[in-house]
């Protein structure tokens, strides 16, 4: 009998568990807003300010876009403005808001053997590195940073997969930023997911500022009407707190390595 019990408890426990997952609201998301500890910050903020619960999938802004074209999240908060425009035109997205923005960063060996600390611009720095033959970590996953990224070669004018040194993870910032470590390479970062970073090694922040470096970040709610299962209240709810008050300065409080990262730009 008691055999019985114990397995009619854990059977209701996993049911319960299966439940309690289906109603938690699904963000799709960037592997910066994860990895730099955003939304350990502002999640409980969000939950308790509301009574959601939200559960986030952390990819490249590119995965998190095909997975609100499947209907697989409710919502989602990602940096791709020219992919975001396209993924609400065609209505997968039932609108796009402005949340917040920080910038895209070059890093590389402290002792910078491609000279790009003074280079300026992310143009010239670009083309020295070409120049040079050092190493390049690319992400090579579709990501809102690798977007950039190619935007970028292709205003320097240079093919980065001519370049024998350059070289694609294919994952996130985390482990880009670790493989740039382990072989010294120069890579392109966001500044959020750098700042949380703690295998530097040999790696610095070389390059800062140009304004082709601006990194926007939207929130975009799954359109309803092409995916009637999704969560249409509690995926406006979210969106409707990102952009508060209450949520703009939960992201401006926000700190990596002792810095503000983010820096919250919602439309009054």
């Amino acid at each position: 009998m008691a055999h019985i019990l114990r397995s009619l408890i854990a059977a209701l426990c996993f049911l319960a568990g299966i439940a309690a997952a289906q109603e938690a609201l699904i963000v799709a998301s960037t592997t910066s807003t994860e990895q730099s500890g955003l939304f350990g910050w502002i999640l409980p903020k969000f939950e308790q300010a509301t009574g959601l619960k939200a559960r986030v999938v952390a990819v490249g802004t590119g995965q998190a876009l095909d997975i609100g074209r499947r209907g697989d999240a409710d919502v989602l908060l990602v940096h791709d403005r020219a992919a975001e425009d396209k993924f609400v035109a065609e209505g997968y997205g039932s609108e796009r808001q402005d949340v917040m923005y920080n910038d895209f960063i070059f890093i590389g060996p402290k002792d910078d053997p491609a000279k790009i600390r003074n280079a300026g611009s992310a143009r010239n720095a670009l083309s020295a590195l070409a120049a040079s033959g050092q190493p390049f970590i690319s992400r090579g996953d579709k990501s809102g940073t690798h977007a950039a990224e190619l935007r970028l070669w292709k205003d320097a004018g240079v093919d980065p997969k001519s370049l024998t040194g350059y070289k694609e993870t294919g994952s996130g910032m985390g482990p880009t930023l670790n493989m740039a470590a382990a072989t010294n390479a120069y890579t392109l970062a966001d500044r959020a997911t750098w700042g949380a970073f703690r295998n530097r090694r040999e790696l610095d922040l070389l390059l800062a500022g140009d304004p082709v470096l601006f990194n926007p970040y939207g929130v975009i709610p799954v359109n309803p009407a092409r995916h009637p299962h999704v969560k249409k209240e509690a995926a406006a709810r979210f969106s409707q707190w990102l952009i508060s008050p209450a949520g703009q300065e939960a992201i401006a409080s926000f700190r990596a390595d002792g810095q503000q990262v983010f820096f919250p730009n919602a439309q009054k």
